[in-house]
């Protein structure tokens, strides 16, 4: 947790500071915007919309409390409803413009984060419950990059505005596995979790 922490930290004050990083982030953003199928870019973008994410992780939260699970499915709850109380009030304090626009507030990148806890999330849920755990995660990371990549690509926001949603969102999913390892533990000392 401390690696993404500091990560973003690092980030964030590159960012802020208009430093050597954000300069090189900047002519990468322009030289990537533009790049790939218009549609498919679009679409892997929309991947971090909130009519996209948040069904996937209610899904998943339904079927993490069919399955008698109670903390978990509140972390997650509560990991979905930090992306917006910590993301806004950043993207107003460092007031980024975007690659293609002067309007100000792309930093870091709302769908970006929403994409990482959304699918982040349901891995979580979802993973004790499935016989090849090891996919969720996968399907997780490549969701969120992908929807990374898409940002990127169509020009709706730089390379660093979406990594820097990931330290930050990286931290939450982070605080959120630790409920899931208490409650692996419970259920390893008592009774077993259906397979």
């Amino acid at each position: 947790m401390s690696a993404l922490t500091a990560l973003f930290a690092l980030t964030t004050w590159q960012i802020a500071a208009e430093g050597p990083l954000r300069r090189l982030d900047e002519r990468t953003g322009r030289a990537l915007v533009g790049h790939g199928p218009e549609r498919l870019t679009e679409l892997l973008a929309d991947l971090g919309n909130m009519q996209v994410a948040l069904p996937v992780l209610g899904c998943a939260i339904v079927w993490s409390l069919l399955r008698g699970e109670r903390r978990a499915p509140l972390a997650a709850v509560l990991a979905m409803a930090a992306v917006p109380l910590l993301v806004v009030p950043l993207k107003d304090w460092i007031a980024r413009p975007g690659p293609l626009t002067d309007a100000t507030g792309y930093y870091p990148s709302g769908h970006a984060a929403t994409a990482a806890v959304a699918y982040g999330a349901a891995a979580l849920l979802l993973s004790p419950h499935v016989r090849r755990a090891w996919m969720m995660p996968v399907a997780a990371v490549l969701m969120t990059v992908a929807t990374g990549i898409g940002l990127v690509l169509r020009g709706y926001h730089w390379p660093l505005d979406v990594a820097g949603s990931w330290w930050l969102c990286g931290v939450l999913l982070v605080a959120l596995r630790v409920p899931g390892r208490r409650s692996g533990r419970r259920t390893a000392t008592g009774s077993q979790p259906p397979k």
